[in-house]
């Protein structure tokens, strides 16, 4: 017997709208969406043999385990993985009121077909942990929240819904699994010493302090107190980017969300960011995010 209860359903009641979308055996997407005044509650049965992604946009959830023994919380703009291949791990889900919730169900074998050359990267996929239960948390980045509001405001013809919604699941994953490994600080002198991290750590906090008119390179270096190439080489391995890379998704990031208050208009947030004309943030906001920032905005309304 199937281990999944739903294919492609979905369900209004009392401003609570539940999708569920079979992409192909196995392997589905489901979007919660609870804009009532009261919490919803969402069960459902899953395989010891499934990898759960759960990404929250928009308010919070709680997963509980165990008959409401254990619980686990997901907060705005983060995401959780889970993996037990010991036991089965069933959804009981309890969807905070006005919040937005997104799942992914993939089998491990199709997963770690997808992955199969990057296994030793992907730390549970690894031969000393494919067998062992694995939890992860995590932030959304603005690039992952953009696929997300897609799939949330899906609009195009039913017949390529699974195509569709098959190609952003994995643009999502490729992206949760784009992510700086911490760095190891036996093989990395320069942040043994603390010194120098505080100074680095400075200079990202003078460069968002100051983003809508940041200072150049060879200020920020005078300014922390740090030779040009000291700045430049740790920057890069603290933050995994380099000074004007990390501060150009920052500003993205930020304009991202000034758009989203509804406070702001497209030419002063860009102001805000450090755009000195409508033109240049819009080409920025689409360079990052692949629309622009008026389409952004209404496929939030939408």
């Amino acid at each position: 017997m199937s281990p999944y209860k739903k294919n492609n359903t979905k369900k209004n009641v009392a401003q609570r709208t539940y999708n569920e979308t079979k992409v192909e055996d196995g392997f589905f997407i489901l979007l919660y969406q609870n804009e009532s005044n009261k919490i919803q509650r969402v069960s459902r049965e899953i395989n010891s043999d499934i990898i759960q992604f759960h990404f929250c946009l928009k308010g919070s959830s709680k997963f509980n385990f165990n008959s409401g023994k254990y619980a686990l919380d997901i907060f705005e703009e983060n995401s959780l993985l889970l993996y037990n291949p010991q036991q089965e791990l069933p959804l009981n889900l309890e969807i905070n009121f006005k919040s937005w919730l997104i799942t992914i169900l993939i089998p491990i074998k199709k997963f770690h077909s997808l992955f199969s050359q990057e296994a030793d990267y992907i730390t549970f996929l690894s031969d000393d942990n494919k067998d062992k239960k694995y939890y992860k948390d995590g932030k959304i980045t603005p690039s992952m929240a953009i696929i997300l509001y897609q799939l949330i405001n899906y609009n195009l013809n039913l017949s390529i819904k699974n195509l569709y919604f098959k190609g952003k699941a994995y643009e999502l994953l490729s992206l949760y699994f784009n992510r700086n490994e911490d760095t190891n600080v036996e093989q990395c002198p320069f942040l043994v010493d603390e010194t120098n991290v505080a100074k680095i750590r400075n200079a990202k906090d003078i460069i968002i302090s100051r983003m809508a008119e940041p200072p150049s390179l060879k200020e920020l270096a005078d300014e922390i107190g740090l030779s040009l190439k000291k700045l430049k080489e740790g920057f890069k391995q603290i933050y995994g980017d380099s000074v004007y890379s990390f501060l150009f998704e920052y500003k993205m990031e930020v304009s991202r969300k000034l758009l989203e208050s509804g406070d702001y208009n497209v030419t002063e947030v860009g102001l805000k960011v450090g755009y000195s004309t409508a033109s240049h943030f819009i080409s920025a906001f689409k360079k990052k995010y692949g629309t622009t920032p008026k389409k952004y905005i209404m496929s939030l309304s939408s």
